[in-house]
């Protein structure tokens, strides 16, 4: 977005240049103003060729993951390279979209909960972390805040956590204010993430 812009218009967006934003990046880790630095919303792809350029590696590449949006190849890959993917929206967007991609009332996800005893979001957030990444929710309702922080002295039983597998998957951050056929560096959706828009 050009600086000084305010909403998402098309004509805000700018041509992205990751090399040199990275090199300045870089820069304030030099410089100890920065302990890490990480990247958000990198496909496999804009993240492969990131790490070959980069003299400093990113720490985090924090996306969109959650059981409904479950990214395995893209986890694959940051593991294999030793970079922590970490989960925005874990529980999704509750309050918009069409109940197939409301995370909370995913009816495989709601049925686990109710088995093990657990809210829809629990289970949600417990996926995350027995997938090796970090879960980053939001809530400033006090209960939800407490129920979202008690998920770390039990596990999904492996027989649970293989059906999880199995929901149908769609991106929730779709990145449609990202793409222009005239302004901007992206066209369409597949070239915003690199083709990792329907089965990631």
């Amino acid at each position: 977005m050009k600086k000084g812009s305010e909403g998402y218009k098309p004509e805000n967006l700018t041509q992205t240049n990751i090399p040199a934003t990275w090199r300045a990046m870089e820069a304030l880790y030099d410089s100890g103003k920065a302990r890490a630095i990480g990247v958000s919303n990198f496909s496999s792809k804009k993240l492969g060729d990131l790490l070959a350029a980069a003299r400093v590696p990113p720490a985090v590449n924090q996306v969109e993951c959650h059981p409904v949006w479950q990214q395995p190849k893209l986890h694959e890959f940051c593991q294999s390279r030793g970079v922590h993917l970490s989960g925005y929206s874990p529980l999704g967007s509750p309050d918009a979209g069409t109940i197939k991609t409301q995370v909370l009332k995913n009816s495989i996800l709601n049925t686990i909960a109710e088995k093990l005893g657990k809210s829809p979001a629990q289970v949600a957030l417990r996926w995350g972390l027995q997938m090796g990444h970090s879960v980053l929710p939001k809530s400033t309702n006090e209960a939800r805040i407490k129920e979202n922080l008690d998920i770390f002295d039990w596990s999904i039983p492996e027989d649970l956590f293989a059906k999880l597998s199995g929901i149908e998957q769609e991106r929730l951050v779709k990145g449609t204010v990202f793409v222009h056929e005239t302004y901007g560096s992206y066209k369409t959706l597949d070239e915003l993430w690199d083709g990792e828009t329907s089965d990631a």
